[in-house]
């Protein structure tokens, strides 16, 4: 349950663009990053029981605010945006605000959350016109009573799941005798995944899950999906559901960890689903990665697809088998070209490699902490390399003498 209000914002500003590397075509509405209204110059200051987050925006636009407990967090939604804000400017602190996000939300909604350390409550949202013309979104914050802040949640009746803009699940087509993988880029739009310096996790692993769809589609034998081809968030539930809905043969999650207190640690690993980890830093990884919907301002209840229990146990044991062996495959492939971690192979409870009737991996390309795996992160070379090694991986899977679970269902009617 969240407390919301509709804000007309006024004030124009003429922002220049800090330089994206070309502008990304948002799916579902065909509209470009460049029609977007810009927001600039965020700053996050405190004075006295108030915290004050600025950002300067190009045209007026209108917010919806909200608090939410469980984590304790303010959400201002806004139409589709193009945030031309540094990504470390997001991990700065202020009193009782630990740290705030942005980013887009749905093909039509971008989304900014502010991270309470300690409840509050929001008595200002606005845009303040400034000279020539221009605007600045003020979002204030004032500190309040854990009673005040759960009745400022209680206020409003539970709403209704908000829908996100997801690629539409693409069943295969009648006739289609290629394989069909979903590569699943980690993170996107309001949730960045890891953050070292000014790169993020989630621009890294698109990067390469695009490269990877490219690979795999020139050599005509795979029908290739993508769970998204540009900066958006898609729930964790919806990257399960585009795979299985798609009829897939495969399913590879990418991701690039950070330990901000092992900077030592480096190297790819590969993780299959499993209800119980390998060890503890493997459970800690899940953990983590099992709370993106919450980094996005979701609540859990908003999740609402239950895969568990569609198929029999042996279909689930049997999908298990094949990600193992694909999983196995992988390990082999990429250590023969990129460097690995000690243990490259472990598992652990994955809410996105939970399709009981998809063989699924997850694959850490390696530690954005360590300095040394952030250049190669960066680097086109490496990443060539490492696309190479895991279209190889996919190449000796399906030519294996394991058939995909798909195949093996049909082979045993």
């Amino acid at each position: 349950m969240r407390f919301a209000r509709t804000l007309p914002l006024a004030g124009l500003a003429l922002c220049a663009w800090l330089g994206l590397a070309g502008a990304v075509t948002a799916q579902g509405n065909g509209r470009s990053q460049s029609e977007f209204p810009v927001a600039t110059d965020a700053r996050l200051e405190q004075s006295g029981e108030t915290v004050r987050l600025t950002m300067a925006l190009s045209r007026p636009i209108e917010v919806t605010t909200a608090v939410i407990a469980g984590p304790d967090r303010v959400i201002v939604d806004m139409p589709s945006t193009n945030f031309q804000v540094q990504p470390t400017a997001a991990r700065k602190s202020a009193g009782f605000v630990s740290a705030f996000r942005f980013g887009l939300f749905t093909a039509d909604k971008a989304r900014i959350i502010i991270d309470l350390a300690q409840p509050a409550v929001v008595v200002k949202a606005e845009v303040r016109p400034v000279r020539g013309g221009f605007g600045e979104l003020v979002i204030e914050l004032r500190k309040a009573t854990r009673a005040e802040f759960q009745a400022a949640v209680a206020a409003t009746p539970a709403r209704d799941p908000e829908a996100t803009a997801a690629i539409p699940p693409q069943a295969k087509p009648a006739g289609e005798t290629r394989q069909t993988i979903v590569i699943d880029p980690g993170h996107g739009g309001i949730d960045p995944g890891a953050v070292v310096a000014s790169i993020s996790e989630k621009s890294v692993v698109l990067a390469f899950g695009v490269r990877l769809k490219e690979q795999l589609e020139a050599s005509g034998r795979y029908r290739v999906l993508m769970t998204r081809d540009d900066d958006r968030f898609v729930p964790l539930a919806e990257r399960v559901g585009i795979a299985r809905a798609a009829g897939a043969d495969l399913f590879i999650s990418i991701h690039a960890d950070s330990l901000t207190q092992a900077q030592d640690v480096r190297g790819a690993t590969v993780y299959t689903g499993s209800e119980r980890a390998t060890d503890a830093e493997a459970a800690r990884l899940a953990a983590k990665e099992n709370q993106a919907d919450a980094v996005a301002g979701l609540d859990a209840s908003e999740d609402t697809q239950d895969v568990a229990g569609i198929l029999m146990d042996l279909a689930k044991r049997e999908t298990r088998t094949f990600s193992a062996v694909f999983a196995r495959n992988l390990v082999e492939k990429l250590g023969g070209s990129v460097k690995m971690h000690k243990v490259p192979l472990r598992s652990a409870g994955f809410r996105v490699l939970s399709a009981p009737d998809v063989p699924s991996v997850l694959i850490e390309l390696g530690y954005m902490s360590s300095p040394k795996d952030a250049e190669l992160l960066n680097s086109a070379e490496w990443r060539g390399k490492a696309v190479a090694a895991v279209a190889t991986a996919v190449e000796g899977y399906f030519t294996g003498a394991r058939a995909p679970i798909g195949k093996a269902a049909e082979n045993r009617r």
